[in-house]
């Protein structure tokens, strides 16, 4: 098929390594982009050789042991240099930035920017990489000033690039929000897979990395107070760095000794499995103390889950307060935002009737408004209006 724009995506996460909402969101995009007739993607990526639509690479010889941020860059300029034969480059999350900022440099062409984050207001970031801290800060602040435009994912992340890059043009920052596949995330009820975990009685479930962001020590310090009839289903993994590994490790096993009822899943589920942990649970948590957008609370909501959300980011963009499940205010006092947590957590877990209705508004609620071919043909329209 003959195609009339040609786009270069560079992200970091490609199936099979996917750990975040970003890479979900690239996966997801591209599959909805390249459905669209007149549209050829190409996908680069880290990771090393992949055979399943994307070209990958691995970290270039001489940086195999250098801090993670240098390996980025590298990988990045391995990338840009094959980026010679496409309109336009997108890149996604600051590990990715370079290779569409250097490849726009190189060969003229423009380069767009996904905003999933954004290192300003993740300074625990610095706890992982260190004083690659600053290299990935800088590589993002010089991407977005540089970009041709720059895409947010809410009209809250839009607000804060303006605000972490104010020589930022306002007109160069258009809101198109993450999508979900309402087929995909869909209810399902299949008992088999709460008997494989041993997962019994009614329960609330959390899914996500293990990192500061999603405020996964947060929500497991609130649990104390919940009443023990309740269970909690943990799929949280990948530790960004030891210490919050360790925080969480010890805050589960604490919880465990007086509770048979918390169930911590550390590989990452199978999908089916997933949407079976997601269906069944009485109630979906998402304590994030930063969240741009929050893929997973729209993931709950396919599965007709009622989602219980910090107030932060754009989260109440997706989570219709009252309508299709409830927000916590974050606040900084930790004391505070963990108690009123648990009281929410007690109060909404003792009427299954209303969690139903939540659901339910939350399945309609994804499907009406955060379907991927309408953000697909928003996306395909603002990279025809660079290219004018």
């Amino acid at each position: 098929m003959s195609s009339d724009l040609k786009v270069g995506i560079v992200t970091k996460e490609w199936p099979p390594q996917v750990y975040g909402g970003a890479g979900v969101h690239v996966f997801q995009l591209t599959q909805a982009l390249r459905s669209v007739s007149g549209v050829e993607v190409d996908v680069h990526c880290f990771g090393g050789e992949r055979s399943d639509g994307a070209f990958g690479y691995d970290v270039p010889s001489g940086f195999t042991s250098a801090n993670p941020a240098l390996q980025a860059i590298a990988t990045d300029l391995a990338i840009a240099t094959n980026l010679e034969s496409v309109q336009l480059v997108h890149s996604h999350t600051w590990y990715a930035n370079m290779a569409g900022h250097t490849a726009s440099l190189i060969y003229g062409i423009p380069h767009i920017v996904s905003a999933h984050s954004l290192e300003p207001l993740r300074p625990w970031k610095a706890e992982q990489l260190g004083g690659g801290y600053q290299i990935s800060s800088w590589a993002e602040k010089t991407a977005y000033e540089s970009a041709a435009a720059i895409i947010s994912v809410s009209d809250g992340m839009r607000a804060d690039v303006l605000s972490a890059y104010p020589s930022v043009d306002p007109s160069k920052v258009h809101t198109i929000r993450n999508g979900v596949d309402v087929a995909k995330f869909a209810p399902n009820p299949d008992p088999s897979v709460l008997a494989k975990y041993g997962i019994t009685g009614p329960y609330a479930t959390f899914v996500g990395r293990i990192t500061r962001q999603k405020g996964l020590a947060h929500l497991l310090r609130a649990w104390k107070s919940v009443p023990a009839e309740y269970g909690l289903v943990l799929c949280a993994g990948s530790p960004d760095e030891p210490s919050i590994g360790a925080e969480v490790a010890d805050l589960i096993a604490e919880l465990q000794k007086t509770r048979k009822n918390i169930w911590w899943i550390k590989d990452m589920l199978p999908h089916d499995e997933l949407t079976a942990v997601l269906t069944q649970a009485e109630l979906f948590l998402c304590p994030s103390i930063y969240e741009p957008l929050g893929i997973v609370n729209l993931e709950a909501m396919g599965c007709q889950t009622a989602v219980l959300a910090s107030r932060v980011g754009g989260i109440p963009e997706v989570v219709d307060h009252l309508k299709t499940g409830e927000l916590v205010e974050y606040t900084e006092d930790h004391a505070k935002f963990e108690c009123d947590l648990s009281q929410a957590i007690t109060r909404l877990l003792a009427d299954p009737e209303l969690l139903k209705r939540y659901g339910k508004a939350g399945r309609e609620r994804a499907t009406t408004h955060f379907g991927w071919d309408a953000v697909a043909q928003a996306t395909i329209a603002l990279y025809r209006s660079v290219l004018r």
